[in-house]
Parts: C-alpha cells; sequence; structure tokens
C-alpha cells in the first residue's frame, strides 16, 4: 500500500472496474432478490448536495442488504415528465412548447434531457452508487407513457375514475389546475375590511373580508345559528355595495362568530367553505375570476384586472361611496401553490378526478401494513388521509406531460376510449377511427389535458415490475417491492399515491418497507433546491476537494427522517476515519498474517487479547444488525467506528504492535497468533464500513485480501463469512484490569510529560488480590505494552507514583 490513499485515482478506477464487470448486476431469478423503489430525480438542469445526502442513505442499505446475503435489484429513474423539465428544454432551446405537437416537444426533451441524464448517471457513479444500470427508466419514455396510460383506462374501467365540471385548485399564475397534496400554507399579511352591505329596511350591516375583490361573486352572507347578534336577519336578504344585487342571509354552524364581525360572505369561490356552503345550500354560481387570473368582464370596475389590482379597484370605489368602514392589518394562513407559491384560487373547470374520499380508510389500512422507518412517519401519512377534503385532480391545462388517452363525443357526451394495444397515443395528433360507439355521432374531440405528473410517478413499482421484462403488468399478481426510500415532504404525493394506486389495481400494498430521510437545510434553515437559489455547494465542487468516501461520511451521519444542516466539519471527521482507515491497513499488510485462514471459523482465538477483540467485535456487529433492521444506519457506522477508534486502533494495536517490533521477547507461537488474528480483524473491520466507504474499502480488500480470498470485489462477500462469532466474558474481565492499568501508565507518564515510550525498570501494581491472577497471565502483554522490564504485583493500595533513580525510571499504579 502506498504511504498515502489517492482517492481521485482509486474513485476512477473502481468506478470503471465496478461497472465493467458488472459487479451489481442482479440475478432476477433469485428467490433472495430484494427490489428497491428509487426516487428518480427531476431533470432541470443539475443535482445538489441535498440529491447527494439521500440517495447515498439508500445506496449504503443497498450495500448492507447485499453483503448480508440477498441479491439487490437497485433500478433507476429519472423524472422529466413536468413544468421544470418543460421550462428546462424552452429556456435550453430557445422554443416554445405549445407551438409543436406534442410528440415532438416530447422528443427534444428527450433528446435534451439524456445528456442531463447521463451527466447525473456520472454523478451517482462517482458517488459510489451501487445501481443496476441496465434497468433505467424515464418518466417521459414511450414505455411509461404507455403503463401511465393503461392505468388510467383501467381505472377509469373500475370506475374510480370520474370527470366533471367541478370547483378546482388553479393556480392562475401556472395556468393549471393543483391537486391538495401540491399546497402549502404560507403566513401572508393581509387585510380585514369592514364593509356595508345594505339591508331590506335600509340600515347597514357589517362584514369582515380579507377579500373585497370577490365581492362580484358574492352569492351569500352567513352567520352561525346561535349567533343573537344577527339571528333577525333570517330569511332577509342584503344587497351588495357597488354592484347592487341582493344576496340571502343564511344561518350556518361553521361560521366562526368571533371571527371578523361574525358575518361572513360566501363567494363562489373565495375559499373550501364556500364550495361547502354553495353545494350544502345549493347557491348560485358567479364566477369572478378567469383561468388566466384576470377578473372577467361581468365583473364591472374590475374586469381584466389581476388579484392585486382588482382589490386595489374595489377598495378606492369602497372608500369613495363610504361602503368601507374599517380595516386593520393581520398575518393569517393562505394556501399557495407548492412550486412558484403564489395563492391558489378556486374556479369551475371539467376535470378528471380519482376517487379518494370513499376508501381512506383502505388507505389507513394498507399504512398498517407497511413498516414505516422512522415510525413516526406513519403519523404523517394517517393525519395527512384522515384530513383529505378532496378527490385527486388528475388534470392539468398543460401542454407538456402525459396526455389522457381518450375522445369525447359532442353529441352524447360519451368518453371514447382506445385499446391498449394503441398505446400510447396523443389524441390531438391521433384521430377517432370511427363514430361514436353509442349515437353514432361524428362530432368526436379529443381530450385536450395531460396529467398530473404524479399520476405517472405513483405507478414507479408497476414501471420497474415491467422493466424485469413483465408484461401486462396489471394483469398479472403483483409483488409488494421490498423498500421505498425516499424523504418526508413527499409522503403525501408520492408515498400516498403509489399505495393509492397499486391498492387501486391490486388491493395490496407497493412495499414492504419505508424509509424516510430528511433534507439538507442551508444556513437558513430552508431545505436545499435548485429553485431557492441556496445550492452554492455544488457536488462537482464537493467531489473536487474531498473523496467521496468522506461525503459519503457525512450523509451517513443523518439521523433516518431528520433534517441536517450541511456540515463541511462532518466531511472533514469523514477524511480523518479515512486516513486512519488506510495508515491502520498499512499496519495490517505490514504485520498481519494474510492468508485464506482470516475466513476460516474454524480458527478461533486463543489469547485473551484476541479473544476480547473478537468479542468487542462480536458485540459491535451484532449491534451492527440491529440498528440496520430498522435502516439506522447512521447509529451502525457510529457504532463501528467507535469499535475501531476505541479498542482497535487505541488499544488492541497499541498492546499487540510490541509483538511485532520485539518478536524476540514472546513465544513464536504468541507472535503468529496475533499476525493472524491481526489480518483477520482487520478484514472483519473492512466489510462493516464497506457499504459506508466503498471506494477506500474495495482499495484495501484488493491489495490485502482479495488474493487469498478469491471473491472479486469486497461488496460481493458475506458478512457471515467474515465475522467472528465470539462471547467471552472472562476475556472482557481480565482485558478490563489490563487496560485499567495501561491507562493509569499513560496517565502518568503524561502528566509528567515524558514520552510514552520511555522505558520502565519497574511497574509494580497494587490493587485487590482478586486481580493478581489476571496480571500474572498478562504479565507479558502488559509487560510489552508499558515496556516494563519487571512487573510486580502487591495486594494493598498505594498512591501512584513515577521516579527515576539511577537513570532509570520506577512506577507504581493503583488499581
Amino acid at each position: 500500500m502506498n504511504t498515502s490513499y489517492n482517492h481521485q485515482e482509486q474513485e476512477k478506477r473502481w468506478r470503471l472496474w465496478w461497472a465493467d464487470e458488472k459487479v451489481y448486476a442482479s440475478d432476477l431469478t433469485s428467490t433472495r432478490l430484494v427490489t428497491i423503489d428509487t426516487p428518480p430525480p427531476t431533470v432541470s438542469g443539475s443535482l445538489h448536495i441535498g440529491h447527494i445526502f439521500s440517495y447515498t442513505q439508500t445506496d449504503i442499505i443497498a450495500r448492507f442488504l447485499r453483503m448480508s446475503g440477498s441479491e439487490v435489484w437497485y433500478p433507476f429513474g429519472f423524472d422529466d415528465n413536468g413544468l421544470p423539465t418543460e421550462r428546462f428544454v424552452e429556456k435550453k432551446r430557445s422554443i416554445v412548447a405549445h407551438k409543436m405537437s406534442r410528440s415532438d416537444f416530447i422528443q427534444v426533451c428527450l433528446d435534451e434531457t439524456a445528456p442531463v441524464e447521463e451527466a447525473f448517471r456520472d454523478l451517482w457513479q462517482r458517488m459510489g452508487l451501487s445501481v443496476d444500470w441496465r434497468y433505467c427508466y424515464s418518466t417521459i419514455d414511450a414505455h411509461t407513457r404507455k403503463i401511465s396510460q393503461a392505468s388510467f383506462l383501467r381505472l377509469y374501467g373500475k370506475g374510480y375514475i370520474y370527470r366533471r365540471d367541478e370547483p378546482s385548485l388553479y393556480c392562475t399564475t401556472c395556468c393549471t389546475t393543483v391537486a391538495q397534496a401540491e399546497l402549502d400554507d404560507a403566513e401572508q399579511k393581509s387585510t380585514f375590511y369592514d364593509i356595508a352591505f345594505v339591508a331590506d329596511d335600509g340600515a347597514s350591516v357589517v362584514i369582515a373580508t380579507t377579500r373585497p375583490e370577490l365581492l362580484p361573486a358574492c352569492v351569500a352572507v352567513f352567520y352561525h345559528p346561535d349567533d343573537v347578534r344577527y339571528q333577525k336577519l333570517q330569511g332577509t336578504s342584503l344587497r351588495v355595495p357597488l354592484f347592487d344585487y341582493e344576496v340571502p342571509v343564511l344561518a350556518d354552524d361553521q361560521v366562526i362568530p368571533e371571527k371578523g364581525t361574525g358575518l361572513v360572505m360566501c363567494c363562489t369561490f373565495g375559499d373550501t367553505n364556500d364550495i361547502a356552503w354553495y353545494k350544502k345550500h345549493q347557491l348560485p354560481y358567479r364566477p369572478a375570476i378567469g383561468s388566466d387570473g384576470r377578473w372577467l368582464p361581468s365583473t364591472g370596475i374590475l374586469a381584466g384586472k389581476k388579484v392585486l389590482q382588482a382589490r386595489e379597484a374595489v377598495v378606492a370605489a369602497l372608500r369613495e361611496s363610504n361602503a368601507l368602514l374599517a380595516q386593520r392589518d393581520i398575518t393569517h394562513a393562505v394556501n399557495v401553490h407548492e412550486r412558484c407559491k403564489q395563492a391558489i384560487e378556486l374556479l369551475v373547470i371539467q376535470q378528471w378526478f380519482l376517487k379518494l374520499l370513499p376508501f381512506k380508510k383502505e388507505f389507513l389500512a394498507c399504512a398498517d401494513r407497511i413498516n414505516w422507518y422512522p415510525a413516526f412517519m406513519k403519523t404523517r401519512y394517517q393525519n395527512w388521509v384522515e384530513n383529505l377534503t378532496w378527490d385527486w385532480c388528475l388534470s392539468r391545462q398543460r401542454f407538456f406531460g402525459i396526455p389522457f388517452p381518450v375522445w369525447h363525443c359532442m353529441s352524447c357526451q360519451e368518453v371514447l376510449i382506445p385499446q391498449e394495444s394503441d398505446l400510447p397515443l396523443d389524441p390531438q395528433e391521433t384521430a377517432w377511427q370511427g363514430s361514436c360507439t353509442k349515437c353514432g355521432g361524428t362530432s368526436i374531440l379529443p381530450d385536450r389535458d395531460v396529467m398530473d405528473t404524479w399520476n405517472t410517478s405513483s405507478l414507479t413499482p408497476y414501471i420497474c415490475a415491467s422493466l424485469r421484462g413483465q408484461e401486462q403488468v396489471f394483469d398479472v399478481p403483483f409483488e409488494p417491492m421490498a423498500l421505498r426510500p425516499q424523504a418526508h415532504d413527499i409522503i403525501r404525493t408520492w408515498a400516498f399515491d403509489t399505495i393509492v394506486k397499486v391498492w387501486m389495481h391490486h388491493e395490496t400494498i407497493p412495499w414492504k418497507n419505508i424509509v424516510i430521510s430528511g433534507h439538507v437545510l442551508s444556513g437558513s434553515g430552508d431545505k436545499l433546491s435548485k429553485s431557492k437559489q441556496n445550492s452554492a455547494l455544488e457536488p462537482d465542487v464537493l467531489l473536487a476537494n474531498h473523496s467521496a468516501d468522506a461525503i459519503r461520511y457525512w450523509t451517513a451521519s443523518g439521523s433516518l427522517g431528520q433534517d441536517v444542516a450541511f456540515s463541511d466539519q462532518q466531511i472533514k471527521l469523514g477524511n480523518r476515519l479515512l486516513v486512519k482507515l488506510w495508515n491502520a491497513f498499512r499496519f495490517v499488510q505490514e504485520h498481519g498474517c494474510i492468508d485464506a485462514s482470516v475466513c476460516n471459523e474454524r480458527v478461533q482465538p486463543t489469547q485473551t487479547i484476541h479473544r476480547w477483540m473478537a468479542t468487542r467485535l462480536t458485540a459491535s456487529y451484532e449491534q451492527y444488525l440491529v440498528y440496520f433492521k430498522t435502516y439506522e444506519f447512521s447509529l451502525a457506522m457510529h457504532g463501528v467506528e467507535r469499535c475501531f477508534w476505541g479498542d482497535f486502533c487505541d488499544n488492541y494495536l497499541e498492546i499487540i504492535k510490541d509483538q511485532f517490533f520485539n518478536p524476540d521477547a514472546y513465544p513464536a507461537e504468541v507472535v503468529a497468533e496475533s499476525r493472524l488474528m491481526l489480518a483477520r480483524f482487520g478484514m472483519q473491520l473492512l466489510s462493516l464500513f464497506a457499504p459506508f466507504m466503498p471506494y477506500v474499502t474495495e482499495t484495501m480488500y484488493d491489495e490485502l485480501y482479495r488474493p487469498v480470498i478469491g471473491v472479486a470485489s469486497l461488496h460481493k462477500t458475506l458478512f457471515s463469512s467474515t465475522q467472528i462469532q465470539l462471547h467471552d466474558e472472562q476475556a472482557l474481565q481480565s482485558m478490563d484490569v489490563v487496560l485499567r492499568i495501561i491507562a493509569a501508565v499513560r496517565r502518568s507518564k503524561t502528566e509528567s510529560k515524558l514520552s510514552l515510550r520511555i522505558p520502565l525498570a519497574t511497574l509494580t501494581i497494587y490493587g485487590d488480590p482478586k486481580y493478581e491472577s489476571v496480571i500474572q497471565a498478562e504479565s507479558l502483554l502488559i509487560r510489552g505494552v508499558t515496556r516494563s522490564a519487571a512487573l510486580l504485583f502487591v495486594a494493598g493500595s498505594e498512591t501512584g507514583w513515577l521516579e527515576e533513580r539511577e537513570g532509570a525510571w520506577h512506577m507504581t499504579v493503583a488499581l
């Protein structure tokens, strides 16, 4: 081994070798197959350190499972179906998507995203991801479009999907409907306006609202039935100021008497309460806002204006007419679109919906069949399901995406669907052949909307199944995948939506286990993302300055499900560990007996020091397995790291190295066993570090152990073949005494500012007589590590001291 480890050279070497030798290729016929449903990253330019954080955590799990004896199938995908990719391609090519045919634009997207995906793949490979790159998918390629469209047709045929005019969550900035899962709550400054409506008797009735611009959409005024202030208004009407029409006054127990003036106007539509009242009380529909976010011509003075302009205009008009009585600043929660962070409106649009509300019990039952890690993340899912108030709106009024594969008969409104064998298709580019199958009409138009991108992403278990060669994935039994790793912010989207789809198609769960990671936070505490422009820590820059193993050490240090701030210090600690490993294994190479017996279970240690080290490693390994059983990889890594630094380096190596430097002072069989056990314990530690630091461990394995073990890669070896299983309580107790003596000697020399290498003429140990037998049995060991010519034990107590007499040092320690 070289004096130092060249990570750039070795990482390039192993990255190419792993690919050429297909080290991570999977045997899909194996009965031990473990499948991982990996999240496909969005293809929109570049990755940031947050991606590195979560994806390497998944790889650590995959590597552990592989070395535990499982055949790991670890496919990968790229999410290039959606607005980010559309905008990326439009900017890159200087084109406008909707001025092209959809199929042509999709092809352009595939062409443009291909080199980006290759760059992503190169980055993942540089980070050491053990992905089986033979199996890779895109969420917009023809293969995936067919699965997505087939799923839609199947669920429509089962009655899970319906289409109708409904008040829908609509983003006027992105010009598309959104699903409830795409909403965020944002605290925004606003104003409560007290506005005078006119009662039948001419009296003023004050209503408080934060949205005076919706006055032309007002269809009723509500009060709480127990509010004595307004009971006299029951059955009367009020005149809307400025727009001069009457609306009824109605009672409803959803009104909060303490909010505002206790009177609230219902507008179609300002919020979800308005929708509930609109349906419950069968109110008229008075639209005010168009799909472009501008007020409709029917709103008079507000026509053509956007929200803030309309609000300013109506407030000015109310003030001029003396109908604005007061205003006060407030802060309240507003639903915003998670992508653009702009407020959501509610518009009536004909949309496709997937039924969710009737099946909440089934979705909750599915969660109970899945193992959640960490367990508290299941509560987030349950809270989301229990508080669902909308069916899933699948429609998006965008150009780029997967189109609904249907046509509509304008004569009888029949929905016309193709054969699955004709998929994928775009109904705007493929005409319906023939007449309407119901009425024979010929006025047939294509559906123009595209599907919500989550409608496709939620099918990744089926996409993965198709990659394995399964045809007609909806017709064959579905076997839940082993593992879904993902971040906590998409529990309500990707996790929930996938559970929904697999239950609807096969009445089962998509995976047996779900492992939830956290996010990497910027210095300001925000999640790192390209859209927030806080991703200064580019992976390429980090990889130029640090080894992949050191970066992986940082990612492995994050607790499961918890957000963490990026830590350059953790990367430095990872590099420190890497250097220590390299130096320790240089020692193993120089002094260890590396032969086939390093993995021979029948070779057991006999000396106390080796039985102690074997017992400590056994305890570390067993705890390692316990932690990985619940995917607590950070605890597993830190446990092995403590064993390596403390037990192996600080104690074991320091104790036995005198045997290698002064072999004539020891029986030959003692030195031989130390050389063998040193090599064997090294292999054990190398295996345990392998999932976390694959490059440096593969390098050391190749130089030290590969020639004798015969397995081509460390990452194809099994823990069961490298780990000694030994529990020797007596060895632990004996070494506890020895280590206390060593610590006392070190402490005394350090306090006296002497080198630890200074030899002692005599070392006298005072203590309880019960220690004498241990000290006598391990005297050779103690003398070697403490550099003592003579060792004496005296029963009793004595204050420790160190003194020089006639050019020789003498020491007394007390146990």
